[in-house]
């Protein structure tokens, strides 16, 4: 099926996602908990730590995992996060974690501002709760389930209306304890080849579906499970030295002077904070006042598809520019669609949701669209901006599902930009979050993987978001707070506006 609708993906590149998607697991059999990684017990040392540095110089820190035994671990897998930070500054930069796949990690950072630093690491998941995550995610894709509501007409002038349960049609993973046969009702869309499937309502026709909703949560984790995943984002103790940072004796600079375009890499660290403004390392970025942003969304079509976390990018445009006036179109909030136009400066803002699955109100079904249709449905040009995001709602479905769903966008957005190749197209990664069995950030980094992977050959924008919010010091949540925002606005405005 992948094949189908790789556009233009081959064999390497498969084996190149199952390298990038690839995770260290456990070489033994699990028998008891002491067995995981403890993070009251697990260290980090500073790699040759000198009294001072200059910037621009890379700092090496190296993470010994131990178990609740406070015995040292002998295999990899497990989910650390590190930064480098300095409260008083508001400074911060994320450092890249490598796997040594023995037990032991090696952390490389940065120094890109002058003054003082330290270390910090989290242990996200151990090893063990990562094995969990990877379970459920596999066999267990139901635990996120959604209500289909039913309605037609019945004797007498009367309204029936019937709710049942529905999800996402794919192979095994636990979605088939929907039901056998005749069960159902399932909704295919000839374009991307997905089957959404409600159980079948007892005295009203298939046809009348009429809206979506979240259904619940499934919790069905095992007493020995649960306690693999109590270490969760937990901080681990090492060394609080104090790094100094001096300005460089000849002409080092960490300043990126290349312009905005399509199709650049996004490099660890991506960038930093420093007094809460980030500096990325993708691009040379502009910060952008009301007036500012105004200008640069002058005669454009802006066309957002996604999750919450996109919405709150509209929400940010629509409450900056002033003569930027939302309108009512009576539908659900939360999942669209939503406009907002500035008939002064030519300027017209959308979002809607991404279609299911989607955690969302009661919608209009008919409301809700998939991505790569919409794109399909638009003729582009240069006064066109397409911006997406995909993520937290399909964390508990195979990978295989997600990349399905993120090829289709890519066949799509080939197609667009072949036929208006002066089209912008901006793609946001997913954010750091949650840390749960619904929702943890190991589901997330590996659903930007396969974005990533899908996308860096083809002429887009990715505005990869993951660090910007993993490295900040305010309390994570899965919708960031507004300094996270205007960042991640000024860099999106920087890919529009580059001078």
């Amino acid at each position: 099926m992948c094949n189908e609708m790789a556009g233009g993906k081959d064999s390497d590149a498969y084996y190149r996602l199952q390298q990038a998607v690839y995770w260290d697991r456990p070489d033994r059999s699990i028998t008891n908990v002491s067995m995981s990684t403890s993070s009251a017990h697990t260290t980090f040392i500073i790699e040759n730590l000198k009294e001072s540095y200059q910037i621009g110089e890379e700092l090496f820190v190296t993470v010994h995992a131990k178990n609740f035994e406070n015995t040292s671990k002998s295999y990899g897998g497990d989910f650390f996060q590190a930064k480098l930070f300095w409260s008083k500054t508001k400074a911060s930069v994320f450092g890249e974690v490598v796997d040594l796949l023995n037990g032991s990690y090696s952390v490389r950072f940065l120094l890109p501002w002058v003054g003082e630093a330290q270390v910090a690491v989290r242990l996200i998941h151990s090893s063990e709760a990562v094995q969990v995550l990877k379970r459920h995610r596999d066999t267990d894709s139901d635990r996120v389930y959604f209500n289909g509501y039913y309605e037609g007409p019945g004797p007498n002038k009367t309204r029936l209306s019937e709710t049942v349960t529905c999800n996402v049609k794919w192979d095994k993973n636990g979605l088939e304890r929907i039901g056998t046969g005749d069960c159902c009702c399932e909704y295919n869309d000839p374009r991307t080849q997905e089957t959404w499937r409600c159980q079948r309502p007892k005295s009203l026709p298939c046809s009348a579906l009429v809206y979506h909703s979240m259904g619940g949560y499934r919790n069905r984790l095992t007493n020995k499970e649960k306690m693999f995943m109590t270490q969760t984002n937990k901080g681990i103790i090492g060394d609080k030295s104090i790094i100094k940072i001096f300005h460089s004796n000849g002409n080092e600079t960490t300043d990126v002077t290349e312009k905005c375009r399509p199709g650049l890499h996004t490099p660890v660290p991506a960038g930093f904070y420093l007094k809460d403004v980030w500096t990325s390392f993708v691009c040379s970025t502009r910060h952008f006042t009301t007036l500012t942003t105004t200008e640069c969304l002058k005669n454009k079509h802006i066309y957002m598809m996604g999750d919450s976390t996109m919405r709150q990018w509209f929400e940010f445009f629509v409450k900056t520019v002033s003569t930027l006036k939302q309108m009512n179109l009576h539908v659900q909030y939360q999942s669209g669609p939503l406009i907002a136009v500035d008939v002064e400066n030519n300027i017209d803002l959308h979002w809607r949701a991404h279609g299911v699955p989607l955690r969302t109100r009661k919608s209009a079904v008919a409301d809700l669209h998939y991505i790569s249709n919409e794109i399909d449905d638009q003729a582009g040009g240069p006064h066109t901006v397409f911006i997406f995001n995909l993520g937290p709602h399909f964390t508990t479905y195979p990978l295989d599902f997600y990349t399905h769903r993120v090829l289709r966008i890519r066949k799509a957005v080939l197609a667009l930009l072949q036929r208006a190749p002066a089209t912008t197209v901006i793609i946001k990664t997913v954010n750091t979050g949650y840390k749960d069995i619904f929702g943890s950030d190991w589901y997330s980094l590996q659903l930007n993987r396969v974005l990533h992977w899908a996308f860096q050959d083809v002429g887009v924008y990715i505005l990869d978001v993951w660090q910007m919010t993993a490295c900040h010091y305010s309390k994570e949540n899965i919708h960031p707070g507004p300094v996270i925002i205007k960042n991640e606005m000024d860099i999106l405005l920087s890919f529009l506006c580059p001078e």
